[in-house]
């Protein structure tokens, strides 16, 4: 069973393999192993196949610019590493989407069996920290472990699972100086006067292999500040000497700290290996950092870096690039503040993830109203099941009748394997809401299978781990208690019994005017929130 590893712990999993009835057992788990252990109930199997011979799973590979087949280095397990947060302030929506993106994606190959290594890391020292510090007059430690324990908070309310390990720069200095040091023996790297160590570009022949940038084209955009000492202009620092006011530490090139490029490969290299599977990020760091990150890691172990390269697409605002300086940027707790979490995330999902995603309220709305549909759909059907079994509690499902989910896992899995097609997951999901309401009337056991196929799906995506009643009531800022709105809708019972037909329309639409929306069914009379 993966627990939660970071800087402060000093054990990685020793066992492979994540298994449902561990959940059960081991009252020592984390909550988030146990929501893993619900995820690998079995959506499919790895490395299945379709009847066309073709491996299911595809990734869109940008090493390649195109979409290939998945094929793990090593048959049932996965590595997978991330570039995270720099933590100098608090996570906004840029940040939310790639960490989210790629939590589906752990999920996802979680789902298929896959014993699964994510690394997601943490750059805590870098010259944004340190101006920010100094602008605070803060220990710089203090203000990035205050929003490192703020990224934790947003990402827990996004329903973000906690990577399998999460280092972080200042914790890996022997790991980047035993890199450096190997790079200038291999002739990739040298040191200054000063005390700088410089990466050398042109030492690297497959440099800009990843973004497609030739280092002639590079250079004839290029300039050298004359204080430099740069003997290329494209060069890049991988230690930086100490400056009055820095935090340092020794090297044997003297007092300074590491350039950003170098964290990565580093920390990558020493939970992963030096191959390994899969390494995601936002778009923007396709160069220079993920390309910096190849020339590092091959230049320093002469093996092949990574197979499969992933990023996510760039958020915009209402159509125009999200930046401080056109006032449309937003924390995640901004969003929040306006949103329930599992909107925001939904939100995220609508849009493929190489694809720019377009934040407007519009948008948040419409995320909204499709939460309601499905959590509609699941309301009164016991379908509570996953909820209820990843806290540890047996819970009985209707047996399924013979090839009754397959149909909808195939077409949710189809998706999935589609590069991680979220917005066609999300479209079978609604057609399985569609089949859901339907059988309601009909045959309710087989609504109540349905429904658990469908919380099935959502744990994948991260949603639909509510209960229904719960949500469904929830999130208004109508003024009115529940028991207030219990007592109208009784009111409005006895105005119906007494034929007072005014008297109950007036009360609907009170009702509706604050935004409660009452059902009326054969049962009764349910209500929820818009």
């Amino acid at each position: 069973m993966h627990r939660y590893v970071n800087d402060r712990t000093s054990a990685i999993p020793a066992q492979a393999g994540i298994h449902v009835a561990k959940c059960y057992l081991d009252p020592g788990l984390r909550r988030d192993d146990k929501i893993c252990a619900g995820i690998t109930s079995g959506v499919i199997h790895p490395n299945t196949q379709r009847n066309d011979g073709i491996m299911s799973l595809q990734i869109y590979n940008d090493l390649h610019n195109k979409k290939e087949a998945f094929q793990p280095i090593e048959p049932g397990k996965i590595r997978m590493y991330v570039c995270g947060m720099t933590v100098y302030d608090y996570c906004h929506l840029g940040h939310a989407r790639m960490i989210v993106v790629f939590d589906v994606v752990y999920r996802y190959l979680m789902a298929r069996g896959y014993d699964v290594i994510y690394v997601r890391n943490i750059t805590d020292i870098d010259d944004k920290i340190i101006q920010r510090a100094n602008e605070r007059n803060e220990p710089f430690m203090e203000l990035t472990k205050r929003f490192i324990d703020a990224m934790h908070e947003d990402m827990d309310a996004l329903g973000v699972l906690r990577p399998t390990i999460e280092p972080r720069a200042t914790g890996h200095m022997p790991e980047i100086l035993e890199m450096i040091q190997r790079l200038i023996e291999r002739g990739h790297a040298y040191v200054t006067d000063s005390g700088d160590v410089y990466y050398s570009v042109t030492s690297f022949k497959d440099y800009g292999q990843l973004s497609g940038k030739s280092i002639e084209d590079l250079k004839a955009g290029a300039r050298v500040e004359s204080s430099e000492e740069k003997r290329d202009p494209l060069d890049f620092a991988l230690w930086k000497a100490a400056k009055p006011g820095e935090p340092a530490w020794d090297s044997p090139w003297g007092k300074g700290r590491p350039g950003w490029h170098i964290e990565c490969s580093a920390m990558s290299t020493k939970a992963l290996g030096d191959t390994f599977d899969i390494h995601g990020g936002g778009a923007d760091l396709t160069f220079p950092h993920h390309e910096n990150e190849i020339a590092q890691s091959e230049g320093a172990t002469g093996h092949h870096f990574v197979n499969y390269w992933m990023h996510n697409g760039f958020v915009r605002v209402n159509d125009e690039k999200m930046s401080k300086s056109l006032g449309n940027f937003f924390t995640i707790r901004e969003i929040m503040a306006r949103y329930r979490p599992e909107e925001i995330r939904y939100f995220i999902l609508t849009s493929h993830y190489r694809s720019p995603l377009n934040y407007d309220e519009e948008h948040l709305i419409n995320a909204r109203q499709a939460l309601n549909r499905f959590y509609t759909a699941l309301r009164g059907l016991g379908s509570d099941v996953l909820l209820r079994s990843t806290s540890g509690v047996p819970a009985v499902v209707p047996e399924a009748q013979p090839g009754e989910a397959d149909v909808w896992l195939e077409a949710f899995n189809k998706a999935m394997d589609d590069d991680f097609n979220t917005p066609e997951a999300l479209a079978v999901m609604f057609e399985l809401v569609r089949e859901i309401n339907k059988a309601r009337s009909e045959d309710e056991q087989k609504a109540v299978r349905m429904a658990a196929t469908l919380k099935q799906m959502g744990s994948i995506l991260g949603i639909l781990q509510d209960d229904p009643e719960q949500w469904l009531r929830g999130g208004g800022d109508d003024g009115l208690s529940d028991e207030e709105i219990e007592t109208l809708i009784q009111q409005r019972l006895d105005a119906r019994a007494g034929k007072n037909w005014a008297e109950a329309d007036r009360i609907r639409d009170e009702l509706k005017a604050k935004g409660i929306v009452l059902e009326d069914g054969a049962g009764g009379t349910t209500w929820r929130r818009e």
